[in-house]
């Protein structure tokens, strides 16, 4: 089986994981659940992972209509989302506590609804790459990379201690930092598309 075939799944997903950021969120999901039990920490990731995809599922379905019945063009939304999604990117790089939301230690039962599943696993920077990604690879390949990297949320935040104990806090704000770099270069990529089609479509109907 010809490895092309897979080349848009494989495309979409690292596309996605890098607007997840899983490994980012451990610290705050960390911090958030500082003083749960083991049942309420699994609670908060049910809830978080099943928030995280129905927002996403429904905007990937519903988003474009939602952009045709306001008039925005996806070459419109993939300059805004780029730019979005550059913008995030350095106010994540530039202030070490940006993720910092100053949570209480105390439990709370909608961690895991806000701010954990959204918008800190779906939010902009994952609803804009989502629309690009069915632009370019369709529904499949973007529902089955959606789906993989939710499985990959889930499991990094099961096993959050693990990672903690292995990397550190230090550490994981350091791949923090590399994803950031990534998803700011995503911003640039859709911004340049989105001008390039922008541009092609107006020399095509000159």
């Amino acid at each position: 089986m010809s490895i092309h075939l897979f080349e848009p799944y494989i495309l979409a997903f690292i596309s996605i994981f890098v607007a997840v950021d899983a490994i980012g969120n451990i610290p705050l999901f960390i911090s958030l659940t500082e003083d749960c039990t083991g049942k309420q920490r699994r609670e908060v990731i049910r809830s978080s992972v099943a928030t995280a995809t129905i927002v996403a599922v429904l905007f990937m379905f519903v988003g474009k209509w939602i952009l045709s019945v306001i008039g925005v063009s996806i070459p419109d939304f993939q300059i805004a989302g780029g730019a979005l999604l550059f913008v995030i990117a350095m106010r994540l790089l530039l202030p070490a506590d940006s993720k910092g939301l100053g949570a209480p230690a105390v439990y709370r039962r909608d961690f895991g609804v806000f701010p954990l599943g959204t918008p800190l696993i779906t939010g902009p920077a994952v609803l804009t790459t989502l629309l690009m990604m069915v632009d370019a690879y369709g529904y499949k390949a973007t529902f089955t990379a959606l789906a993989a990297n939710m499985l990959v949320v889930a499991v990094t935040l099961y096993k959050s201690d693990i990672f903690t104990r292995l990397l550190g806090i230090s550490g994981l704000r350091a791949i923090s930092k590399i994803v950031y770099i990534l998803l700011a270069a995503i911003g640039v990529m859709m911004v340049r598309r989105g001008v390039v089609t922008i541009i092609q479509n107006f020399t095509a109907h000159a």
